[in-house]
C-alpha cells in the first residue's frame, strides 16, 4: 500500500465457495471509493506455487486483484487445495472449477454478465485454468471470454532446448531443474499425468477462447508456454504471445518492481480491451 496508495480504495471481501471436496477460500475485488473506475471487465484469477504453495495473501493473488480492480476490473481470486498429504489431480482443478461456477452464478457481484467473465492464472494457477478451460469445452459448458496465462507450464515435465535451459539456469540457479519439474508434475498428477485436464499440452486446444500468453525471458518454463502457444495458434486459437525481456519467473509476486508492474499492466490492458470488453 505504501507503493500503491491508490489501491486502498478497492473493496475487498473474503467469500467461501462450496466445492465438491469442501469449502474453497476466495476473495472479491471491486472498484471502490468516490473516484472508483467503472467496472468494464471481470476475471477469475488463480495464483501459482508449484501446486504445493501459495495463498490468497501472496502478492501474485492479492496485488493482482487490487491492481486490476483499481483499473475497473472485478476480480474473484481463488485458492485451492494443494498437492500435499495425498491430495492430487483432479482435486485442485475441482476447486477452481467450483470457483468458476460460483463466479458465473454471482457475476453481478463482479459487475458483468456471466458470459463476459475472463479466466486467468499464473504459473501452476495458469496450468489449472488451462486444464479447466479444456474441460469446459469438452463438456459443452460456457467458456471464458478469454484466457490469460502468466509464466505457465502446461506440459507434464520439462520442455525446451537443453542449451537454452542451461543458459537460463546459469543466471537464475536451479529452482526449476529438470528433476524438480518432473517431481513437481508427478506429485500433482500422479497416475493422471497424461490427462489433458492436468496438463493442457496433453490435449487439443481447438476451440479455446482468445488467449494471452505471457512469458519471462529468464524462466525455463517459458518454453512450455511458447510451444503450447504455437500449437494453439496452429489449431486456430487467437493467441497473443508476449515475452518480458530480462524478467525471471514469478514477477507478479514482486509488484513494486519494473517487471512486476509491466506484467500487471499488460494483464489489465488485455482484460479491458480484448475481446470486445
Amino acid at each position: 500500500m505504501a507503493a500503491f496508495p491508490q489501491w486502498a480504495s478497492v473493496d475487498v471481501e473474503d467469500v467461501t465457495v462450496d466445492g465438491p471436496n469442501g469449502p474453497v477460500p476466495a476473495r472479491l475485488y471491486r472498484p471502490g471509493g468516490p473516484d472508483a473506475a467503472p467496472v468494464r471487465a471481470a476475471c477469475v484469477w488463480v495464483h501459482g506455487g508449484a501446486f504445493v504453495m501459495g495463498t490468497l495473501d501472496m502478492a501474485e493473488s492479492h496485488a493482482v486483484g487490487l491492481a486490476l480492480a483499481h483499473r475497473g476490473v472485478g476480480v474473484l481470486a481463488l485458492d485451492y487445495r494443494k498437492a500435499l498429504r495425498g491430495v492430487r489431480h483432479p482435486v485442485p482443478l475441482e476447486d477452481v472449477a467450483a470457483g468458476w461456477a460460483w463466479a458465473r452464478e454471482h457475476a453481478d457481484l463482479l459487475g458483468v454478465a456471466a458470459d463476459d467473465l475472463h479466466l486467468g492464472g499464473a504459473s501452476a494457477g495458469g496450468a489449472l485454468v488451462a486444464g479447466l478451460t479444456l474441460r469446459l469445452r469438452d463438456r459443452g459448458e460456457p467458456l471464458p471470454r478469454s484466457l490469460v496465462l502468466a509464466y505457465t507450464a502446461v506440459h507434464p515435465g520439462p520442455v525446451g532446448p537443453p542449451e537454452e535451459l542451461a543458459r537460463i539456469r546459469r543466471v537464475t540457479g536451479d529452482a526449476f531443474a529438470d528433476d524438480f519439474m518432473a517431481a513437481c508434475c508427478a506429485n500433482y498428477a500422479g497416475d493422471a499425468i497424461g490427462d489433458p485436464y492436468a496438463f493442457a499440452a496433453n490435449g487439443d486446444p481447438t476451440g479455446l477462447p482468445p488467449t494471452l500468453v505471457l512469458t519471462c525471458e529468464l524462466d525455463v518454463l517459458r518454453f512450455s508456454a511458447e510451444e503450447w502457444a504455437r500449437v494453439a495458434a496452429e489449431a486456430g486459437v487467437d493467441v497473443v504471445l508476449e515475452d518480458l525481456p530480462g524478467a525471471r519467473h514469478g514477477v507478479l509476486d514482486q509488484p513494486t518492481t519494473p517487471h512486476g508492474r509491466a506484467m500487471t499492466q499488460r494483464i489489465g490492458d488485455w482484460l479491458l480491451s480484448h475481446p470486445d470488453a
